[in-house]
């Protein structure tokens, strides 16, 4: 896994701790991961392709229009990957309310 490579902003909908969720996730999950609490989003623009893989929770994923397709929600789950071309922007946030586990890899 390599560091996060891209421009990133989070911002949450929600003030509320909720305690103990963060100890429900293994930490075999968690390793080389990040988080996004219930309530919370994210935005990322990929600055070369890479890959998003849910690694526990769902993840609710708006793509960017581009010239030749229009903007696209994706429900992604505990597994599925999402290929994110160079230049690409999403914006991600837990399709539920117990948050979501995802990592960031360069597309190989």
């Amino acid at each position: 896994m390599t560091a996060l490579d891209a421009t990133c902003s989070t911002v949450s909908a929600s003030s509320l701790a909720l305690p103990g969720r963060a100890g429900t996730v293994p930490p075999a999950v968690r390793r080389g991961a990040w988080q996004l609490a219930p309530g919370q989003a994210t935005t990322l623009r990929a600055r070369e392709a890479h890959v998003l893989s849910v690694r526990q929770g769902r993840l609710w994923v708006t793509l960017d229009a581009t010239a030749t397709w229009g903007s696209e929600d994706l429900v992604l789950g505990p597994g599925e990957r999402l290929q994110v071309p160079a230049g690409q922007r999403l914006v991600m946030e837990p399709w539920d309310g117990y948050g979501a586990t995802w990592s960031w890899d360069r597309a190989a």
